[in-house]
């Protein structure tokens, strides 16, 4: 729970990815974020949507409080990250694989102004490195760069993450009711915002 962005892309193949690295490491440097390294130059070998060698290219930098934004690739130039590349890049299951295209990044600890920096970055990459790049976001601050509809997003989890803890610490769990039952009434609570 906690306000996220979601994205996906390939990167171009006449860009230049250690360029791309270097220009993240000097962001994250001067914001003191802490960042990976993976592999800097992409294979001679082209490989299409549905092969890769299963080794990660690009970057990932971490602010204070947020997960992990990753500015990775497989081999076959399209995001993905090495988590993702664990869990499901040897699936041959269709369903599944799409799932080692698809990234996403919680900002709802690291804040308003780490999410608007995210967020210009990535426009910033995706024109310039990126031939194809796609970004949900929860705060709607990527299709808007309005810090007016950031801030009442960012109130809006915060405050439904306050009401959830304050239901957990307060409401108990009945002793005929299965934790999904506890769930579901918890959040009925909530919506209705009777905390009793």
């Amino acid at each position: 729970m906690g306000l996220s962005i979601h994205y996906n892309g390939r990167f171009k193949s006449t860009a230049s990815l250690s360029e791309m690295i270097e220009e993240v490491e000097d962001i994250a440097e001067i914001h003191k974020w802490k960042y990976i390294v993976h592999n800097k130059n992409f294979p001679k070998k082209v490989y299409n949507d549905n092969s890769h060698n299963n080794k990660i290219y690009g970057i990932a930098f971490i602010p204070p409080k947020c997960e992990p934004v990753f500015l990775s690739f497989l081999s076959n130039r399209r995001m993905s990250s090495d988590l993702a590349l664990k869990f499901w890049g040897k699936s041959t299951d269709k369903n599944e694989k799409k799932y080692l295209y698809m990234l996403s990044t919680k900002t709802q600890y690291a804040g308003r102004n780490v999410h608007k920096i995210i967020i210009h970055l990535l426009k910033y990459l995706s024109k310039k490195y990126f031939s194809e790049f796609e970004l949900h976001d929860e705060g709607h601050y990527w299709e808007t760069n309005d810090e007016k509809v950031l801030d009442e997003n960012f109130d809006r989890y915060e405050d439904l993450i306050d009401s959830f803890g304050f239901a957990l610490d307060n409401v108990p769990m009945n002793s005929n009711e299965t934790i999904e039952e506890y769930f579901s009434r918890i959040i009925k609570i909530i919506r209705g915002k009777n905390l009793k």
